[in-house]
């Protein structure tokens, strides 16, 4: 029988750890939080429904006392571990080592509230060792990291319930702020205004290609001057299009080519070498941030789905723990490493001693470990391929951690970094004009051997490759084998990506590496941001959102701010400051407006026309042109006109001139004729669920509002095509089929999730939307006397997306009752915004339906009895 009780927070962890322990132990999860405050009204007990702070689940009046409740999801787990804890004499908490763990092992036991000795089990890594390790030297729980971790719970929700209803009145249902969510909203968005502010600068140069005497290695040399003045590049003009450089030649396309035509007959020499020593370090060993970053360069794997990876292989025992600030290694790790590497590349690429990193990044977690390959004796990648696959994320993730740790602890890159420029005199014109080429060599691979780091910088990817140019020496003739005219434009600052953006809140000191998945989905599953490509875009509803926020909420999206609150929480779990005194200063306010006041006063002054309008400038005719979010979407306008703005245009393609397109293009209505028994107009429209027909436009004096009658288009009808026949059969829907011989009235019709019969409350569906109108009274009986069809119909794809690398399933789009989803046979994920049937991508599905998967089984709604 045991007699020890362990808890952890996952499944596949506690199967794992089982695996470690003797018969002496009973390993359950707790399947994560077990306690939370209230989601819903539905959540919160009936006895404190009438409080006026039960909205919030905070009484901000009452030292801002949290109200923790057991999700109902949870409750069968609760009663599962309260019957476990009768039979054991101790109990374990084996929560994570950082905050969050701290506090479900707090939220443990506060609702289990056992009367055994209970031990904190700490480890950050799942092998024998580590687990037999953290057995033997238990600790107390540390109310100081449990006070952070409640303090930053209450004050995400107070930010989150009390600002997220102001966007909802003022820019749109469904929206939600967040303290670390509305700061990278405006980052994504503030990048997007510069690069609506772009303008461009157009620059020609020249570029010769030469060789030495009789080496057949050619090199490229870009004009670099004429007369002794620099030849203007692109890093010369500034974002407004101006050159902002003194003493600049600006060569246009006609100059540039006709001084390449002139040249290519020119005598060209060496006229200077400069040779400089090149060291490269290596990297250190991976953080949270910089996992993310660099899967998201060299796998194409964003955030969350880097990090579901490195929890499996966590959970797996093949990593130490994921969610780390820290870079530092520990003494066996370090030598497991310098093992591997003596043994697969020799003792000439192992330093002398031990290379030691410190993590710069503020208030790291140094009692952690940098995330490595687990134990003493690092598992090999290909046990990992085994263990999960070869081609899967897993296997792909640790394969990047074990070279990365291990070119941690090799010597250093060196080579030469050689400078060359090159003289001539153009034949006809007599200018004086230079070129110049830069080369690389690699005399010692060093760390280079085992691994590059990956780079969001196309040029900065360049610094590990060696790029050799022939041996010349000063005075050498250099042959002109090509000279040609090259043109060029500056570009706007590159969108941020997953892992560029991860990359910047770290900088900015704004949220922990643990969050940056969960935020960067948010942002992306609540309308604020799309993904093109691998580039986030930012929706015209987060320009609303964040204009609101920076207009009447500065501190709350100022990026400093949000950095400070940060370190208080810091401070709080360091014991420098109390969490009831901060909160208090937050919400209440201290000799400034708390956040209270804030949303109490500009409720009333927030113009929600303003907020929601984007000018975009003037007309020809000197007419202001603006975007606009609306209920169902962004459109622009200009005076009383207006247009939809198409999802796909992001908001730095969308100028005047596009605008004016829209606003002046072919309307997308048709009318199709007159109803000749109600004289009302038919027309045919493009809708928000699909193209429909419409009998007369609404009323607007009629009291109450009546809304016109409508009926969707059959899926073999277009807007383009559909006749004023189609229209008027269409409208008589439903139709009635006949007389029930039970008695009532049998109609057929169309509904959201298609053709069906109606008896009643009994329904029974049709397979083809023509049938509708041919169905006969017969068929429509014998239909209804069937039993009913649990389930729908399976959809057919829309489109076959490929295969996912790792299971080999096919993933294909699909039309569901909610509108479009990927599917792998398994699991379903809705497409979100930005998402489009046509171009959503192998990589993207694969995330979205590891966020899907991270949900586990959909719930199953329980029959009422």
């Amino acid at each position: 029988m045991p007699s020890k009780l362990v808890i952890v927070e996952s499944p596949a962890k506690a199967r794992t750890i089982a695996g470690y322990l003797g018969s002496d132990y009973v390993v359950e999860s707790s399947i994560g939080h077990i306690r939370d405050l209230p989601r819903s009204a539905s959540d919160i007990p009936a006895s404190y429904k009438g409080e006026p702070w039960a909205r919030l689940g905070v009484d901000v009046d009452n030292d801002f006392k949290p109200l923790y409740i057991v999700p109902s999801d949870k409750k069968k787990q609760v009663t599962k571990l309260k019957k476990l804890l009768k039979d054991v004499e101790e109990v374990y908490l084996a929560t994570d080592e950082d905050r969050e763990g701290e506090s479900i092992a707090w939220h443990l036991l506060e609702v289990l509230n056992p009367k055994q000795p209970v031990r904190r089990m700490v480890f950050h890594e799942i092998t024998p060792a580590a687990i037999r390790e953290a057995v033997a030297n238990p600790r107390d729980l540390d109310r100081r990291l449990v006070d952070a971790q409640e303090a930053r719970r209450i004050l995400d929700r107070l930010y989150g319930y009390e600002v997220s209803p102001v966007l909802w009145r003022k820019v749109r249902q469904g929206l939600s702020a967040g303290r670390v969510q509305s700061p990278a909203t405006r980052i994504v968005v503030e990048r997007e205004r510069e690069r609506m502010a772009f303008v461009a600068a157009s620059y020609w140069g020249v570029t010769g290609t030469f060789g030495i005497d009789d080496d057949p290695q050619r090199f490229e040399a870009v004009l670099a001057s004429i007369d002794d003045q620099r030849v203007a590049t692109g890093k010369d003009f500034g974002p407004d299009g101006r050159l902002q450089s003194r003493n600049r030649t600006v060569f246009d396309k006609a100059a540039a080519t006709m001084l390449a035509t002139e040249l290519r007959e020119a005598v060209v020499t060496v006229d200077s070498l400069e040779a400089k020593p090149y060291t490269r370090k290596p990297y250190p060993p991976f953080r949270t941030s910089t996992l993310q970053q660099e899967a998201g360069r060299k796998l194409r794997f964003g955030a969350r789905r880097t990090m579901s990876a490195a929890q499996r292989l966590y959970e797996g025992g093949f990593i130490t723990y994921m969610r780390t600030d820290s870079t530092t290694l520990s003494a066996a790790a370090l030598d497991a490493t310098r093992a591997l590497v003596s043994e697969r590349y020799g003792t000439e690429y192992l330093p002398d001693t031990a290379r030691i990193y410190t993590s710069k990044v503020k208030n790291a977690q140094e009692a952690h470990e940098a995330i490595r390959p687990a134990g003493d004796q690092f598992p090999e990648p290909d046990n990992v391929g085994a263990a999960f696959g070869g081609g899967s994320d897993e296997a792909r993730l640790y394969d990047l951690i074990w070279k990365r740790t291990v070119a941690s602890q090799m010597k250093d890159a060196k080579g030469e970094s050689l400078s060359v420029r090159l003289g001539t005199v153009a034949p006809n014109s007599g200018r004086k004009v230079e070129f110049t080429a830069s080369g690389r060599t690699i005399t010692f691979p060093g760390f280079l051997r085992a691994y590059v780091e990956g780079s969001d910088d196309p040029d900065a990817a360049l610094d590990d490759q060696e790029r050799p140019l022939p041996v010349m020496h000063e005075g050498d003739t250099a042959d002109v084998h090509d000279m040609a005219a090259k043109g060029s434009e500056t570009k706007p600052p590159a969108r941020f990506t997953e892992a560029s953006l991860v990359k910047r809140l770290e900088e900015l000191g704004i949220g922990r590496p643990s969050t940056y998945a969960s935020i960067i989905s948010t942002i992306q599953d609540r309308g604020y941001v799309m993904k093109k490509g691998s580039a986030l875009v930012p929706t015209f509803t987060a320009f609303a959102a964040v204009s609101l926020l920076e207009q009447h909420f500065e501190d709350l999206v100022d990026y400093a701010f949000t950095a400070r609150m940060e370190d208080d929480l810091d401070r709080i779990a360091s014991g420098e400051e109390e969490a009831i005194p901060w909160l208090n200063r937050f919400y209440f306010g201290n000799g400034h407006s708390g956040l209270k006041e804030l949303v109490t006063v500009n409720l009333d002054r927030i113009d929600a026309r303003e907020v929601n309008s984007i000018p975009l400038g003037m007309d020809a005719d000197g007419e202001p042109v603006a975007v606009r979010v609306g209920r169902y979407g962004p459109y622009v306008t200009r005076g009383e006109a207006r247009a939809s703005v198409p999802p796909d245009v992001a908001p730095d393609e969308l100028d005047v001139t596009v605008a004016v397109e829209l606003l002046e293009a072919p309307s997308g209505d048709r009318i199709l004729g007159t109803d000749p028994e109600t004289g009302l107009t038919v027309i045919a429209r493009a809708g928000r669920y699909g193209p429909y027909v419409q009998l007369g436009e609404p009323d607007p004096d009629a009291k109450p509002k009546e809304k016109p009658k409508t009926a969707s288009l059959f899926k073999s009808m277009s807007l383009e095509t559909v006749t004023m026949e189609d229209a008027l059969r269409l409208l008589t829907q439903p139709r009635a089929v006949g007389e029930h011989p039970d008695g009532g009235e049998i109609v057929a019709l169309n509904g959201r999730y298609g053709p069906y019969l109606k008896w009643g409350k009994e329904t029974r569906s049709l397979e083809e939307e023509e049938q509708i109108f041919s169905v006969t009274l017969d068929e429509a009986v014998r239909r209804l006397a069937e039993p009913k069809r649990r389930g729908r119909r399976t959809a057919a794809a829309l489109r076959e997306i490929g295969e996912e690398p790792a299971t080999g399933k096919k993933i294909e789009v699909k039309e569901g009752r909610y509108g479009p989803y990927v599917t792998d046979g398994e699991y379903n994920a809705s497409l979100k915004a930005g998402d489009a049937v046509e171009t959503i991508t192998l990589e993207r599905a694969i995330e979205l339906l590891e966020a899907r998967r991270e949900r586990g089984p959909a719930k199953k709604t329980s029959k009422k009895s």
